[in-house]
């Protein structure tokens, strides 16, 4: 479900440069649509879930189905009451919130009072995908993985369909997008409505902000909103320094994020998803060996998945970008400038995947304070290397010093994990990596033969790109794959039923 709604994904930013491009009106909304983002993954994805989930699953293991769901719903209504006055503050306060975003945008004639409007149309979006992220976290305790995985999916087809149907009827047409972005955001939580109906799981509402539950999950969300925010404060000073470069750097590091993130959710979102609940039980069940050896699997999984896909987004960023995006307003230079961002990011993919594997780690145990520390100290890494970086390699430093602050962070989160006795590596690791190094000196090869000249892809049309790029992937796949399999791998390895 992860991968269609990355593939949805892919096809809505395919979508968005062949009709809007990147210039100063993508821009506009990128940097519209990055707040509530932003917001989302503070408190939604990010804080909330990390406190809501393991108290969440407590709750279900020990004290029954009525204390669990009488938990949802005060935590639910404390949540929707918080963020329908937030939402109502930003609203309110679009004008500023530009300045705060991209300052520089005030150079550029109407770009302030575009983005503005866009703000005021977008930022509802947090108060539905908070309470589509409440709605997951209890799915995902009793175990129902797809379907939150599957509602972002809903928000790729509304962005889609109001670039292509909507956006004749607006002016300027790029308007359309931040309603696609509203709409989205109602369909996702209409979405989870009948699941939790039909685990007598949906909640109702109560407001006591007293409620023990209540109280823990607070408590726990004040440290956790820190570490999260430290993230997102990183991601907001480098959408200031993107616009102080100058039109178009938002939309390239945007484009770029994007297939960047497609690897990144479908490895580390997916595993951290389904690794909290389960870490959490084994710490409920008093389990450390389950618990360790939980860890050892993900991280396994994660190098044997992350390092191919860091591998093709090197070495085909041209094919992939210039298949994806070069159509309609994006042009050649756009294709080259998005390649230059991801390039930055292809350096720390592993990194960025192994973080949502250890910080569960902590989470799951309720011990916030750690990777919150952890947390500030890596955007003041990030932060550093970014304003050093940028000169010399524009927008490319940006992403490239987002990379570098990641590894920072996964490093620490390992190392204080092993040095706590949380997380001890299972026997056979250097064998392991061994093997797997000759798979990805195959794959490497196989890529960098197959892709050709950038000149091809720059100068070729949609179906012989496609026709192409499937068959480099198809290929390269095979090829990784059938040497893992030479070298010893098999997929029972990596199964776990926990």
């Amino acid at each position: 479900m992860t991968l269609v709604s990355r593939v949805t994904g892919l096809a809505r930013e395919s979508i968005k440069a062949a009709v809007f491009g990147a210039g100063l009106q993508m821009d506009a909304f990128e940097a519209a649509f990055r707040l509530p983002n932003i917001l989302r993954r503070m408190f939604a994805e990010g804080a909330f879930s990390q406190a809501f989930v393991p108290i969440l699953s407590e709750y279900h293991r020990q004290r029954g189905q009525d204390a669990t769901r009488d938990l949802v719903g005060r935590v639910g209504t404390l949540m929707a009451v918080a963020l329908l006055g937030i939402s109502v503050v930003g609203v309110l306060a679009a004008p500023w919130l530009v300045y705060l975003l991209a300052g520089a945008f005030a150079r550029t004639p109407g770009k302030v009072e575009l983005t503005a409007d866009m703000i005021r149309i977008v930022f509802p979006y947090i108060l539905f995908v908070s309470l589509v992220s409440l709605a997951g976290g209890v799915l995902n305790v009793y175990r129902r993985f797809a379907i939150p995985a599957f509602t972002p999916v809903l928000l790729n087809v509304s962005i889609i369909g109001a670039a292509i149907f909507l956006s004749p009827h607006f002016d300027p047409p790029i308007v359309a997008l931040a309603w696609g972005v509203f709409i989205g955001g109602v369909m996702q939580l209409a979405f989870q409505i009948a699941p939790l109906v039909r685990l007598g799981m949906l909640p109702r509402p109560r407001f006591d902000w007293r409620d023990d539950g209540v109280r823990r999950i607070l408590l726990l969300m004040g440290p956790a909103i820190l570490g999260v925010s430290a993230a997102q404060i990183s991601a907001l000073i480098n959408t200031q320094l993107a616009a102080l470069l100058g039109d178009g750097r938002i939309s390239w590091i945007t484009f770029a994020d994007r297939l960047m993130e497609f690897p990144s959710a479908l490895l580390g979102v997916a595993l951290g998803t389904v690794l909290l609940p389960s870490l959490a039980k084994f710490h409920s069940d008093r389990d450390p060996a389950g618990y360790s050896a939980l860890l050892d699997w993900g991280l396994r999984l994660a190098f044997l998945l992350a390092l191919p896909a860091a591998f093709a987004l090197w070495l085909l960023a041209v094919p992939l970008i210039s298949t994806l995006y070069q159509y309609g307003k994006f042009g050649v230079n756009d294709v080259l400038q998005t390649r230059a961002a991801l390039l930055g990011y292809s350096v720390g993919l592993l990194a960025l995947i192994l973080v949502k594997i250890l910080a569960p780690g902590f989470y799951a145990r309720q011990q916030i304070k750690t990777p919150v520390k952890i947390a500030f100290l890596t955007v003041l890494v990030t932060q550093a290397l970014a304003v050093t970086l940028m000169w010399p390699l524009g927008h490319a430093g940006l992403t490239l010093a987002t990379s570098l602050g990641a590894c920072v962070n996964a490093a620490l989160l390992f190392w204080f994990l092993r040095r706590r006795g949380l997380y001890t590596p299972s026997p056979g690791w250097f064998r392991f990596l061994c093997r797997l190094l000759v798979a990805l000196g195959v794959l490497a090869a196989v890529l960098h033969t197959l892709a050709g000249p950038a000149e091809f892809w720059l100068a070729s049309g949609l179906w012989v790109k496609v026709g192409r790029l499937s068959a480099v992937v198809a290929v390269g796949a095979a090829a990784y794959f059938g040497a893992l399999f030479l070298v010893g791998f098999r997929i029972a390895d990596f199964n776990r039923r926990d």
